[in-house]
């Protein structure tokens, strides 16, 4: 990565196209915004690209109301988010033997095992895109995090491949590249998210993050600081104001306003008051608060059942120490947090994203935010490498220097 380039995070969503550069500051850890902007999407449904040109130009569009303000040109790779119905996630596991002769395990024992984990049977037209290890066993005695530098015979791991539809991988890679970006990493949009607002500690005890966005939700399970679980479910906070059209007999707009100057989850003393809002032209819309809440009430409710559907499978329902963090659009309804305590049985927070300074206290970019975080990382990891190959190179060219001398 250049030493002039952003580090860029690219949320491609059903409702908005977001885009966040960040640089890190000197002596630090923490991350600067540099840049940021949002436009309306087009060519994205529920959360899946499906018209990559609009998409596309959607992207480029985004890039010029950036370089008004700032140096777009900066921006060159980016970390995408991938979201939709079709991830799921499969467990499995690899089994090699460790290749050094004196039985100590290195990094190209770690890439074997893994490798063999992912030759694992998937539907047609289906790939994986991350593989997260879970367990390493080195000859039968499992618990083991780190086993590089340890000594065995047989290694196994335990990975959660997570997979995706590959036409529609395929389709937001060409949105992205035709748009003159490369692509750093593409990360499902809970993940992301869990980056940005989710502490070690949390996923060491046990912790679900549920991120409501416009018409896909998406949950992702750690314990034990590594990925148990993920599942997508296509409702969304859209899904919410089309049911206050229907309710309340109005145009999707007005609806939209209404979810966010009134709209809570939970009835309250009062609730059979009427409400106002101006609509057109200066004429008023007069409606029941309580007829709201009990509209809206219901299709939280539905994704938290959801929710807890997919938390039984795992036996993790009501059984999480770290609780329930809620991230997205969807997650900004007043009183969610009371029901989802209710309803889950398990302490309930707003996500809001950490580590970027500048950026908004809103659960809203938390996904957007975990995609810089991560661009962030891959950097350093890059560096990383790029260090230790410089100083092999030297290494080497010194050994040369040292073994000429010696030569008549």
């Amino acid at each position: 990565m250049a030493q002039n380039e952003f580090i860029t995070g690219l949320d491609i969503g059903t409702n908005s196209i977001k885009l966040l550069s960040v640089m890190r500051k000197a002596n630090s850890d923490l991350l600067e915004v540099v840049a940021k902007g949002m436009i309306e999407s087009d060519g994205v449904r529920k959360g899946v690209v499906v018209e990559p040109e609009k998409v596309t130009k959607k992207i480029q569009q985004l890039l010029s109301q950036i370089r008004e303000i700032n140096a777009a040109e900066d921006i060159q790779n980016v970390a995408v988010n991938i979201n939709g119905k079709h991830l799921f996630t499969v467990s499995s596991r690899g089994l090699v033997s460790v290749s050094r002769a004196d039985q100590t395990i290195s990094e190209d024992d770690i890439e074997r095992v893994i490798k063999a984990a992912q030759t694992v049977s998937l539907p047609s037209n289906y790939e994986i895109i991350e593989s997260f290890e879970k367990d390493f066993i080195i000859d039968g005695q499992g618990g083991i995090r780190q086993p590089v530098g340890m000594k065995g015979v047989r290694l196994e791991v335990e990975v959660l491949n997570c997979c995706a539809f590959s036409p529609y991988l395929r389709n937001l890679s060409e949105a992205i590249l035709d748009a003159g970006l490369g692509i750093e990493a593409i990360i499902p949009s809970p993940l992301a998210a869990s980056e940005a607002v989710l502490t070690p500690r949390q996923k060491e005890l046990g912790v679900v993050l549920i991120d409501i966005g416009a018409a896909t939700t998406s949950m992702v399970v750690f314990e034990e600081g590594h990925l148990l679980h993920s599942a997508v479910f296509p409702v969304g906070s859209s899904h919410i104001t089309n049911d206050i059209a229907i309710g309340l007999k109005v145009d999707v707009e007005v609806a939209e306003r209404i979810k966010k100057e009134f709209g809570t989850c939970v009835r309250t003393k009062g609730g059979a008051r009427k409400k106002k809002i101006k609509i057109l032209q200066g004429e008023e819309f007069i409606f029941s608060q309580k007829t709201l809440s009990e509209i809206i009430e219901a299709r939280v409710l539905e994704i938290f059942e959801m929710v807890n559907q997919e938390l039984k499978k795992i036996d993790r329902q009501g059984k999480l120490p770290g609780g329930v963090v809620l991230t997205g659009g969807g997650a900004k309804l007043r009183k969610i947090e009371e029901l989802g305590k209710k309803e889950l049985k398990l302490a309930t927070r707003i996500g809001i994203p950490r580590r970027i300074l500048g950026i908004e206290e809103d659960p809203q970019v938390a996904a957007l935010a975990g995609l810089a975080i991560e661009a962030s990382l891959l950097e350093r990891e890059n560096e990383k490498s790029l260090f230790q190959e410089n100083w092999l190179q030297k290494a080497i060219q010194k050994a040369k220097k040292i073994f000429k001398a010696f030569l008549p």
